[in-house]
C-alpha cells in the first residue's frame, strides 16, 4: 500500500496548501469513509471543471489545481488521491476509455479515483463535476461513477496506478489552453482479446 501513500510531482500532496486543505476537510472527521467523502465532495463540487467552464490555466499538479480551483478530469483527479494520501488514506488513479461525443468514436480516457476503505477494499469514485445528465456520488460500496461503458471500443481499465500515466500528464503540460487540450485528449488502444 506504500506507492499508493506516497508523494510525486504530480501527487505533490506535501505541498503546504494541499496539507492544510487535507487537514481543513478532515477536521472533526474520524472515520476514512468519512474523510474520503469530504475530499471528494470538495473535489468534485468546488473544482470545476476546466472545459465544462471553458477556463484557464491547464493544471496538472495537485496543488495546481487546488490553487486555480479548475482541473479537466486528471488533474482533478490528481488532487483528490493528493487530499486522500495527505489524510493517509491509499489512493490511486483509474482510467475508462469513452467516446468523446457519447455515441460515436473517437476515443479518450477518462480520469478516476480509486479509494481503499477499510470496511470496502478499492472503491472507484469519479470526482469531474456534476452536470446535467452526469451524476457521480460517493455510496460505498455502490458505485456511481459519471458516465457508464456504452459502446464497443469503451472501457473501465481494470489498474489502479500509484502515478498518473505520463500520456496523461504530458496532454496537460503541453496543452496551451483548455480548448488545445479538449482537441487533443489522450487515449490509448485497447488490446484485442481473442
Amino acid at each position: 500500500m506504500q506507492k499508493y501513500l506516497a508523494a510525486c510531482e504530480t501527487i505533490d500532496h506535501q505541498h503546504p496548501s494541499v496539507a492544510a486543505k487535507a487537514s481543513q476537510l478532515a477536521d472533526g472527521l474520524v472515520s476514512d469513509e468519512g474523510i474520503a467523502k469530504a475530499c471528494f465532495s470538495f473535489v468534485r463540487d468546488e473544482i470545476t471543471h476546466s472545459l465544462d467552464y471553458q477556463q484557464n490555466p491547464v493544471t496538472c499538479n495537485a496543488s495546481e489545481v487546488l490553487e486555480n480551483g479548475t482541473g479537466y478530469c486528471y488533474a482533478k483527479s490528481h488532487l483528490l488521491v493528493a487530499l486522500l494520501r495527505a489524510n493517509s488514506i491509499p489512493a490511486g488513479l483509474c482510467y475508462q476509455r469513452l467516446t468523446i461525443d457519447h455515441d460515436t468514436p473517437p476515443f479518450c480516457l477518462h480520469g478516476l479515483v480509486a479509494v481503499h476503505l477499510q470496511k470496502h477494499g478499492w472503491y472507484r469514485i469519479d470526482p469531474r463535476g456534476n452536470k446535467p445528465g452526469v451524476q457521480a456520488e460517493f455510496c460505498p460500496p455502490l458505485e456511481k461513477l459519471a458516465f457508464p461503458i456504452v459502446i464497443d471500443g469503451e472501457a473501465d481499465l481494470p489498474e489502479i496506478w500509484p502515478q498518473p500515466l505520463e500520456l496523461v500528464v504530458k496532454a496537460l503540460k503541453q496543452g496551451l489552453n483548455y480548448r488545445d487540450v479538449a482537441d487533443n485528449l489522450p487515449d490509448i488502444e485497447l488490446l484485442s482479446v481473442a
